[in-house]
C-alpha cells in the first residue's frame, strides 16, 4: 500500500490542532489534519470548554431572571429543565463545528476521519470508520490528540449514576444531590453551576485550600462565594471506595465519613490522549499520566514529531493550545522559537463568578522578596456594576513600589475573563510601557467595568510612601 505525502500531518483537530494547521498551510506547506471524530474542533468543542461555558451561561441567565422576576421563580425552575439548557449550549458547539470546519475547506487542509497510528517515524496508518485503512507520509507531525478524564481503577464509570466531566454532560435533568471529587478548576466550575440550580452539592477537596495556584485572596473569595451559595466543601480528604447502588451512591473517605448523593462526579485530572499511538517504538516517553515529553519547541525525542496542547499536560487551556500549534508549526516552517507565544497566560475560570489572572500572587512576590504594592477595586464601589446588579467582586493590581511595574493581575467577579485584558496589554509592554501609571493617566468610559483599573491604581498608588 503506497502512502500519500505530505508536508505536515497534524493528529487532531483541537485548538493545538487547528493551531499548528492553519500555520502550516498558510506558509505554503502541504498539509492534513486526522480527526478521530468526524467532526473537527476536539474535546474543547464537544465535550469540554465550549458545552460547558454555553451551559453554564444558560444557567446564569435563568437565574438572572429569576432574580429580577422573583414571582415567575417557580414556573421558571419547573418548565426550564437542564435538557433545554444543554440544547442551548448543543446549538453552541454546532455553530462552532461548522465556523471551524470552514477554516480547513477555505485553506485547503485535507481531513482524514480516523485513528492514527505511528508504522514508523514518517509515516502513519489511519483506521476509518469504514474499516479501510489509509498511510500518510510527511517531513513533520504534530500530535495534537487532547485529553481525557483520568479514570482512576476501582470506579464503575459506565454506572448511570457515576460520571465525568464529559459523561456529566448527557445529564437531562438537575439531581437533588451530588458530590464532586475533585476541587480543581472542573470541579469548582460544575459545584459552581449545579448548586445555582438547586442541586445540593458536596465538592471534595484533595488539598488544603480551593485552587492553590490562585493568589490566596482570590482563593479565599472563591471559597466564600461557594459556601455562601450552599456549596459544601471538604478540605484534604481522600477517596478509599465509591459505592453505586440503584437509589444513589455512596463515597468512602480516608478519614472515615462517609458521603451519599444522587450522583457522582469525577473531576480529579486528566489524561494525555496518547495510548496506542506507537510512540513507544519510536523512543517517544510518555508519563503515568498520558502526557508526552517535549522541548521548548514542543519538539518530542523524534524531532521531526511534535507534540502540544493538552497531551503534553500544563498548562492544559484553550487558549495556550493554539498558541503552541501555531509556535509548533513556526519552528517547522522556520526553524525558529517564539518563547513569547506562551508567556504569562490569563487563567479564566468559570465558576460564578468568574475568576481570572494573569502574573504573578502576592504569595510568590513575598517569597522571593520583591517589593510590591498593592491596588484595589471593589465592584461593588462601580457604578457599572451597581447598574448590572453584578456587585460581587473586585480588581486586585500587585505592582513594584519603585518602578511601578506590574506584577500580577487578579480578578474576582463578572467579566473576570474579559476584564483581564486591559491589564494584560499593559503588562506585556517592554520597560517603562510596563507601568501602573497608565491607568492614571487614561480616560476610561463611565460607567464601565473597565475604570477598576483606575480605581485599583489610585488606591495602590495611595499606599506609597
Amino acid at each position: 500500500m503506497s502512502a500519500r505525502q505530505f508536508d505536515v500531518v497534524v493528529l487532531g483537530s483541537g485548538p493545538g490542532g487547528e493551531g499548528a494547521s492553519m500555520k502550516a498551510v498558510k506558509s505554503g506547506r502541504r498539509v492534513c489534519s486526522v480527526e478521530q471524530s468526524p467532526l473537527v474542533g476536539g474535546a474543547c468543542t464537544h465535550t469540554a470548554t465550549i458545552p460547558s461555558k454555553a451551559l453554564r451561561h444558560a444557567i446564569q441567565r435563568l437565574m438572572d431572571v429569576q432574580r429580577d422576576h422573583p414571582e415567575l421563580r417557580s414556573e421558571l425552575a419547573r418548565h426550564t429543565p437542564l435538557a433545554d439548557m444543554m440544547r442551548a449550549a448543543s446549538s453552541v458547539v454546532s455553530k462552532q463545528v461548522q465556523l471551524r470546519s470552514t477554516f480547513y475547506e477555505r485553506n485547503r487542509v485535507e481531513l482524514v476521519v480516523g485513528r492514527a497510528r505511528f508504522r514508523d517515524a514518517h509515516t502513519v496508518e489511519v483506521s476509518e470508520p469504514r474499516g479501510s485503512v489509509e498511510l500518510l507520509s510527511a517531513k513533520a507531525f504534530v500530535v495534537a490528540t487532547g485529553s481525557r478524564p483520568y479514570h482512576p481503577g476501582g470506579v464503575d464509570f459506565r454506572h448511570p449514576r457515576i460520571f465525568d466531566s464529559d459523561t456529566i454532560l448527557r445529564l437531562r435533568e438537575a439531581p437533588l444531590s451530588m458530590i464532586i471529587y475533585g476541587a480543581g478548576v472542573i470541579g469548582c466550575e460544575y459545584a459552581s453551576m449545579f448548586r445555582m440550580l438547586g442541586t445540593k452539592v458536596d465538592l471534595v477537596n484533595t488539598r488544603d485550600r480551593l485552587l492553590s495556584f490562585l493568589d490566596d485572596e482570590i482563593s479565599d473569595a472563591l471559597s466564600y462565594h461557594l459556601r455562601e451559595q450552599g456549596v459544601l466543601i471538604r478540605h484534604q480528604e481522600e477517596m478509599t471506595q465509591v459505592e453505586a447502588h440503584d437509589d444513589g451512591v455512596v463515597l468512602h473517605l480516608k478519614s472515615g465519613k462517609r458521603l451519599k448523593a444522587d450522583v457522582f462526579l469525577w473531576a480529579n485530572g486528566r489524561s494525555g490522549n496518547s495510548s496506542d499511538l506507537g510512540l513507544e517504538a519510536l523512543g517517544i516517553t510518555v508519563d503515568s499520566r498520558g502526557c508526552i515529553q517535549v522541548n521548548d519547541a514542543y519538539q518530542t525525542a523524534v524531532p521531526h514529531i511534535y507534540a502540544v496542547g493538552d497531551v503534553v499536560g500544563a498548562p492544559s487551556l484553550a487558549s495556550a493550545s493554539y498558541d503552541q500549534g501555531r509556535f509548533a508549526a513556526t519552528h517547522i516552517v522556520e526553524g525558529r522559537l517564539e518563547h513569547k507565544l506562551v508567556k504569562d497566560i490569563p487563567t479564566g475560570i468559570y465558576t460564578s463568578p468568574e475568576i481570572s489572572s494573569l502574573g504573578r500572587t502576592e504569595r510568590e512576590l513575598t517569597q522571593a522578596g520583591v517589593p510590591y504594592e498593592v491596588g484595589h477595586a471593589f465592584f461593588k464601589s462601580l457604578a457599572r456594576a451597581q447598574i448590572t446588579g453584578r456587585t460581587v467582586g473586585m480588581l486586585k493590581l500587585l505592582f513594584q513600589r519603585e518602578t511601578r511595574e506590574i506584577l500580577g493581575i487578579h480578578c474576582f467577579g463578572d467579566n473576570a475573563s474579559e476584564i483581564i485584558h486591559i491589564g494584560q496589554a499593559i503588562m506585556a509592554q517592554e520597560g517603562a510601557g510596563n507601568s501602573i501609571n497608565y491607568f492614571i493617566n487614561t480616560t476610561f468610559n463611565y460607567p464601565t467595568m473597565a475604570e477598576a483599573y483606575r480605581v485599583a491604581a489610585l488606591n495602590g498608588l495611595n499606599r506609597l510612601f
